[in-house]
């Protein structure tokens, strides 16, 4: 999920690869180092990932007794998570405090829509699918358009296919898997108005989420660090009643804290 900067202000990822199947010591020592090098760690993880990923995640939290590490899995597709983390990376060069950072990744998803073509949808269940559309997956050289975010969308590719995209202007981030078609690139991006597109290979999670390698994958997103700094600083920052750090949003995303019930809000009996 470490996507190329956009700019020479994006700071560069830190990849904690097969961490699951390290020695617990040696995950443990990486983990607080970074913690000791810069202060606060956000962690973000595909739900495509080994579930022993986020117990690994989980028991070094817990073992290091801190709360300057977030783990952050919101429900998207590979490629569109990867998007995010950039935009994160992004905005880590400006001077947003922490808690407004890592909070920054609930706002920022709802500006991504993220979706791919398939050449199967019969091992898809991140998307509802009906019998019909699985039935029609088993015919050789049908295709199919699926939008998993921020609604969920799928249509059998045609002349008249179309998915509902952003009302905003996007650039567009494609990642070509084992599907030869051009129809993301030639006719959605035309249909979304994208105002610029870039290629790369899909995400190592792409064929478990999708559940299947014969795919096309995208995502568009705001590119433009200003717009992204706008957006996160309208919003209403407040402190965590319980760790103390500047938020965004209901949710401390360090410690999990939640604000307290006000005393007329406290259930009745």
């Amino acid at each position: 999920m470490a996507l190329p900067p956009l700019d020479e202000r994006t700071l560069p990822a830190v990849v904690l690869p097969d961490l699951d199947r390290q020695p617990l010591d040696q995950a443990l020592s990486a983990v607080q180092a970074l913690v000791d090098q810069h202060g606060h760690l956000v962690v973000v993880s595909s739900r495509a990932a080994p579930p022993g990923v986020e117990r690994r995640l989980h028991t070094i939290r817990s073992l290091l007794e801190s709360d300057r590490i977030a783990l952050f899995r919101p429900d998207l597709p590979p490629l569109g998570l990867a998007v995010l983390a950039r935009q994160l990376r992004q905005l880590a060069s400006c001077d947003l405090s922490p808690g407004v950072l890592a909070s920054a990744g609930r706002l920022l998803t709802h500006y991504i829509h993220a979706g791919a073509l398939l050449g199967s949808v019969a091992r898809l269940d991140r998307v509802p699918v009906g019998l019909k559309s699985h039935a029609k997956s088993w015919v050789p050289g049908s295709h199919f358009a699926v939008l998993a975010h921020p609604e969920p969308q799928l249509v059998k590719l045609g002349p008249a296919a179309a998915l509902a995209g952003p009302e905003f202007g996007t650039w567009m981030l494609v990642g070509k898997g084992q599907l030869q078609s051009d129809w993301v690139s030639a006719t959605l991006a035309k249909q979304w108005n994208v105002q610029g597109l870039r290629e790369t290979v899909p995400p190592a999670e792409s064929a478990t989420w999708w559940g299947t390698n014969k795919l096309v994958e995208f995502a568009t997103f705001l590119p433009d660090l200003s717009v992204l700094y706008q957006l996160v600083t309208s919003v209403r920052q407040g402190s965590c009643h319980w760790c103390g750090i500047d938020v965004i949003g209901d949710r401390c995303v360090f410690c999990s804290a939640t604000p307290p019930l006000l005393e007329n809000q406290l259930p009745a009996g």
